[in-house]
């Protein structure tokens, strides 16, 4: 048995040595797939713009400006924003293949790359819409014939075919993905999305249509950005006197004239890319904009990459019409100011890539932007906590309960800082009652109890935290110890067989067993301990 405990503890030196070398790949192919990623999707976008009515100047410009935006900085860099990233790659790769002759027109291979960009993210199945509303586009011509004819015509029965398989598999793929979600939407909290709790429809409605516009403003001037939107940085717009019910106006007056224009130019076709720039903005956005479905989000930068493509190309497209409009005198300032803007997005994209140079850097992003965002105090707070920072560490974690009272993880990291018992174990209750469920409040709140020899109240709080988390291993460890030492060894020997049990083949804890099993009869400590506070 001796053997055991010593082979099983050289064990978990080498699985260390092995995590951290693993780690390091796991980075090297992160970045990598960024980098791959990243060229596939400049290619596709480029054999997409290419095919529309516009000057291969133009073409450069979008390009340059599709690769430069501020907002991207958190989908290419946020290991979550990855999959809107995939997504995106392989909702251009079903639109072409829908849509362009070089790639047959294949319908089957179309829906299988939605669903693809779907399993990457839920907005890719978007792409099908935007397929439908463009090939009703292109083929209105036949369509409006057969309606004026009350006949279908051989062109318009084909498009009826592919409508009609375009329709089933978007249902197919829905279906499949709510099932996936086991029948249920996603849960979220009021922190995550205060508008959808709101009681009052009318605020809901005013707030999720200003957020739309700002959404769009982030497109257009991204002079403000967060990777973490939550916890009231957006104030609710409870009132029709509130100004930015305006933006809300200009929003949704602009985007009924390009809707009205689109309309207009369904007879003679003279602007495909006004078209194709607003299914690109618009229906990819929809399932993120809490108009169709609410999400678990205020707003997040990663769901405008897909949006960000019509954007960019409605704005270009206009460029590019104005250009015409103009003297040629006066196309010289058109250029320049052009320029000056494409530069400042630039440089705008180099800071906000400095913002993601580390944790510290970001969190401190973060709370420069959103000063009323308690969540990122919170993690300003963590950075500063992890640094050895203690007092700067306090303040943030106090203002954020400052501005969320009710913040139960706040509560519970302040209690781990706090100067005394009483302090600390004040603290842990307050995260209790705001959140009965925080497994880490009732673990920290034990080791309370432990230090003033409260034995019964310790292992009350470590039973609790082994209910609300039978994979809680610091418990199991702790709970055995103090069973072991204060009242029963049998007890002590049930906790780490079941803790083994559970986690599985972790050399940590069967050298606790193993060292249970060498002093069983004695009172000797297990050896294998966990670190006293947990985060």
């Amino acid at each position: 048995m001796v053997m055991v405990c010593i082979l099983a503890k050289n064990k978990s030196r080498e699985m260390e040595i092995v995590r951290v070398e693993l780690w390091n790949i796991i980075i090297i192919v992160i970045i990598s797939t960024s980098i791959l990623i990243s060229c596939i999707f400049s290619t596709i976008i480029s054999i997409i713009i290419i095919s529309t009515s516009i000057t291969i100047i133009i073409i450069i410009i979008i390009i340059i400006i599709i690769s430069v935006p501020a907002s991207s900085a958190a989908p290419v860099t946020g290991i979550v924003g990855r999959a809107d990233v995939l997504a995106c790659v392989f909702f251009l790769l079903s639109f072409l293949a829908y849509h362009d002759p070089g790639f047959g027109g294949r319908i089957g291979s179309s829906v299988l790359l939605a669903g693809l960009s779907m399993l990457a993210k839920e907005t890719g199945v978007t792409v099908l819409g935007v397929n439908l509303l463009l090939d009703v586009y292109r083929s209105w011509g036949s369509l409006r014939r057969a309606i004026r004819d009350a006949r279908w015509n051989e062109e318009a029965a084909l498009f009826s075919r592919r409508a009609a398989k375009i329709v089933m598999s978007l249902s197919v793929l829905v279906v499949f993905r709510i099932a996936l979600l086991q029948g249920s939407m996603p849960k979220f909290s009021q922190q995550d999305n205060p508008a959808a709790f709101h009681p009052c429809p009318q605020v809901r409605l005013l707030t999720f249509c200003y957020l739309a516009a700002l959404n769009c403003w982030l497109l257009l001037c991204p002079t403000t950005l967060s990777h973490d939107w939550q916890f009231g940085s957006v104030p609710l717009v409870t009132s029709l006197a509130d100004c930015r019910n305006l933006a809300t106006c200009a929003l949704f007056g602009v985007g009924l004239l390009v809707a009205y224009r689109c309309f207009v130019d369904l007879e003679i076709q003279r602007h495909p890319p006004l078209v194709l720039g607003l299914l690109f903005l618009c229906v990819p956005f929809l399932p993120a904009s809490n108009l169709v479905v609410t999400v678990g989000f205020v707003i997040a930068e990663r769901v405008l990459y897909i949006p960000s493509l019509g954007m960019v190309l409605l704005v270009v497209y206009g460029l590019q019409l104005l250009w015409h409009a103009v003297l040629v005198r006066q196309r010289t300032l058109l250029l320049v100011a052009a320029m000056l803007v494409l530069g400042s997005f630039c440089l705008r994209t180099v800071a906000r890539n400095k913002d993601w140079t580390s944790r510290e850097t970001l969190a401190l992003s973060g709370v420069r932007d959103m000063p009323n965002n308690a969540k990122l105090h919170y993690n300003m707070g963590n950075t500063y906590r992890d640094t050895g920072r203690k007092p700067p560490a306090i303040s943030h974690y106090k203002e954020a309960l400052r501005l969320w009272p009710s913040y139960a993880s706040a509560h519970n990291n302040l209690g781990t800082l706090a100067p005394s018992a009483d302090e600390a174990e004040r603290y842990f209750l307050s995260a209790i009652r705001f959140q009965p469920a925080h497994v880490n409040a009732h673990y920290n709140l034990g080791h309370v109890y432990k230090r003033e020899n409260r034995t019964d109240d310790a292992i009350r709080m470590w039973e609790r935290c082994i209910s609300l988390d039978p994979q809680y291993a610091s418990a199991y460890l702790w709970l055995a110890q103090l069973e072991g030492a204060e009242r029963s060894a049998e007890r002590a020997g049930e906790l780490l067989r079941a803790l083994n049990l559970r986690s599985g083949p972790c050399p940590k804890h069967r050298a606790a067993l193993a060292d249970w099993l060498l002093s069983k009869g004695t009172n000797n400590r297990i050896r294998s301990r966990p670190d006293e506070a947990c985060w």
